[in-house]
């Protein structure tokens, strides 16, 4: 049995990756000041001898009086809503908190896993994107307070890696969705399919031909469970290389939910990726990765959960 530390542990991604691992007969501490993080997200796992959680902001040193194995740091504010709304936490979370979870790592001699973003590339220049792409970022931007957060805690993670040894993996995640999502992300998929089950306009900004790749989260936890027992240290992008128009996704989301609710387009927002692709090259050859799951399928497994949780509802 393994202890792993997971930050962030009450949101999205980090309690899918609580479940994984608690299902494999491991420990998990997690961690989470519930600013974006439900502990909704938990409740599955409250009962469990092998699970604790912790509420912490990362951002203040991080004390743990046990033996840990793996420190995984999922916590940030993740989409465009939530980093307007938070714009100091997500910079402190990215900075200060990156650098309390690897001097966790360096002090227990666990590995280190960061997870970063695609945002890293910003509106990029080159497509689809490799991780050896330096990225396109406006910092002083809107958008700026999350990609530059994600870039300076890759290059503290590979600092603490250079310089103590610590073993650290990267991850950048390319548009994730599936259960657990919040019906106020803010992002396309949990916009689209609540105002699709209600009825209601779908908002789609600009024409809708910028592109996105979207991963099912269960393949994505899958990818990281692969990169977090692997020997890399470099970057690693997950993500699907199938590329969609935001347009094409509502038409989708539309027919999968069989809503009466029509495209209402919006004024783009300031810096929005025009493209996102992930080479998936390095995961493929390195780890065996690739996602598994359809974007269909996918989407009406994520529909079936909005559903449950009274998303549309009057």
């Amino acid at each position: 049995m393994k202890t792993l530390v997971i930050t962030g542990g009450a949101g999205f991604i980090g309690s899918h990756l609580c479940d994984l691992f608690l299902r494999e007969g491991n420990r998990v501490l997690c961690v989470d000041n519930l600013l974006t993080g439900t502990e909704e997200n938990l409740r599955p796992f409250l009962k469990n001898e092998r699970f604790s959680f912790l509420r912490h902001d990362v951002s203040k040193p991080i004390e743990i009086g046990e033996k840990v194995d793996y420190v995984l740091h999922f916590a940030s504010p993740a989409s465009p809503a939530d980093y307007h709304a938070y714009p100091i936490q997500t910079l402190k979370v990215g900075s200060l908190g990156t650098h309390n979870a690897l001097g966790l790592a360096k002090a227990k001699k666990a590995v280190f896993l960061l997870a970063s973003t695609s945002e890293v590339y910003g509106d990029p220049l080159v497509h689809p994107q490799r991780e050896d792409y330096w990225g396109n970022v406006n910092p002083i931007g809107p958008r700026g307070v999350y990609d530059e957060a994600k870039r300076f805690a890759e290059a503290i993670a590979l600092a603490y890696h250079r310089t103590h040894a610590v073993d650290v993996k990267i991850v950048r995640i390319f548009n994730t969705y599936g259960p657990r999502m919040r019906q106020n992300d803010g992002r396309a998929i949990p916009n689209f399919i609540s105002q699709a089950l209600a009825g209601e306009p779908i908002t789609v900004f600009g024409q809708g031909s910028q592109t996105r790749s979207f991963t099912y989260v269960d393949d994505l936890v899958r990818g990281i469970r692969a990169l977090l027992f692997s020997k890399l240290n470099e970057p690693v992008n997950l993500g699907n290389p199938r590329e969609m128009t935001v347009l094409e996704l509502a038409r989708l989301i539309i027919e999968l939910t069989g809503s009466p609710s029509r495209i209402d387009f919006r004024d783009l927002p300031q810096d929005d990726p025009r493209v996102r692709q992930p080479d998936i090259t390095r995961a493929r050859t390195k780890l065996g990765w690739e996602p598994a799951v359809d974007v269909r399928a996918g989407l009406i497994k994520t529909i079936d959960y909005f559903k449950s949780i009274g998303a549309g509802a009057k």
